[in-house]
């Protein structure tokens, strides 16, 4: 089987990294994958590590129709049976008319919780002979929609569990970020744009420092919204207490020495963040929407809030600052649920389970 991927993606976010799963999984099972990348990126690098053939191309976004004529030229030299779209900023889309005009089977994984325009999931989900939403919650927002059933098949992102199995290295923690050796500290891991609703930990955390004086903060990210996060830190004069901390390759060493990772996002296909904190063994406070429910239960392995509720989010983590054996046992038990329901092995399994499937039915006639 020879499949053709293509990730519009430039930085390791969680997107491309499950990609770089996906492609290292396939290759234990024999499928030669050729991955399309814009040029310069860092899944481009990272693949190049793990298959044979990686094709680098200037990828400008969802107006770059010029794209559509460059991916049917490498689809039509490297004739694969299957092609997999990853993304979204132009690739989705362009991506589909490519493989259309080139006749080739065609799969879209589909990355987040965002509401379309009914003319443009009319047209749009034509395109794709198969749409892998990667949580049920995505799943039935499509189906709300009005997307086939029969096109849709869920399969959740993964996350490398054992990768976050380090002990916490608390001297190198503490001053990789300032921090007191007593310091109580929460994480929040996630792009700095206003729907990860970091806005509403911020308005929470006077009321949590009255209660934890060495409570800290760490935001690791970056985005637009960094400038404003900062104004408003100021502004509120959480200086010391609160770290706009850049985006982090090390989160495999940092997530242990949190206490709890906070994720108040407004909207979210799954999260990955939530995945890695988890497997981490770290409580988890997120809001009760999209996929996150998925990743979370509601006192098993951490608590689900209302969207937007400063209240509830500050009652959710005050409850588990309190109570250290809470946390221990919700991050066990995340911990056990990633082993067995986010596993890469279970990922590669249900995206391949797709392909021998439309592989199949186009064999059969």
């Amino acid at each position: 089987m020879k499949v053709l991927h293509v990730e519009a993606g430039m930085h390791l976010y969680g997107g491309a990294r499950q990609v770089a799963y996906l492609l290292s999984g396939l290759r234990q099972q024999g499928v030669e994958s050729i991955l399309v990348c814009p040029i310069g990126s860092a899944i481009g690098q990272l693949a190049g590590e793990i298959i044979e053939t990686v094709h680098e191309l200037p990828m400008r976004g969802d107006y770059d129709l010029a794209l559509i004529w460059r991916l049917r030229r490498i689809i039509r030299q490297e004739r694969p049976e299957l092609v997999h779209l990853h993304s979204r900023r132009g690739a989705d889309i362009l991506g589909g008319l490519a493989a259309s005009l080139t006749g080739v089977k065609t799969v879209l994984s589909r990355r987040v919780d965002n509401p379309e325009s009914p003319l443009v999931v009319k047209w749009k989900y034509r395109l794709y002979d198969r749409i892998i939403p990667i949580s049920q919650g995505i799943a039935e927002v499509m189906l709300r929609e009005g997307v086939p059933e029969e096109k849709l098949v869920c399969v959740r992102s993964a996350v490398d569990v054992e990768a976050f199995q380090q002990a916490c290295d608390r001297a190198w923690f503490s001053n990789t970020f300032g921090l007191a050796e007593d310091a109580l500290v929460i994480g929040v891991v996630a792009q700095l744009i206003p729907r990860k609703g970091h806005r509403y930990l911020l308005e929470a955390m006077p009321r949590l420092l009255e209660a934890f004086p060495n409570l800290r903060l760490l935001i690791f990210g970056r985005g637009p919204l960094a400038a404003e996060l900062e104004a408003r830190i100021v502004e509120m004069k959480l200086q010391e207490q609160v770290m706009l901390a850049g985006f982090r390759e090390d989160l495999p060493a940092i997530l242990p020495c949190l206490d709890l990772l906070v994720h108040p996002a407004l909207m979210e296909g799954l999260g990955i963040a939530l995945l890695q904190a988890a497997s981490a063994g770290l409580p988890i406070v997120a809001v009760d929407a999209g996929g996150m429910p998925e990743v979370v239960e509601d006192g098993v392995n951490g608590r689900l809030i209302p969207p937007g509720s400063v209240e509830a989010l500050e009652d959710a983590v005050r409850q588990l600052l309190t109570d250290e054996d809470l946390r221990r046992r919700m991050g066990a038990s995340g911990r056990e649920k990633m082993r067995q329901h986010f596993s890469v092995a279970r990922m590669v399994d249900g995206n391949l389970s797709v392909y021998r499937e439309l592989l199949s039915q186009e064999k059969n006639g």
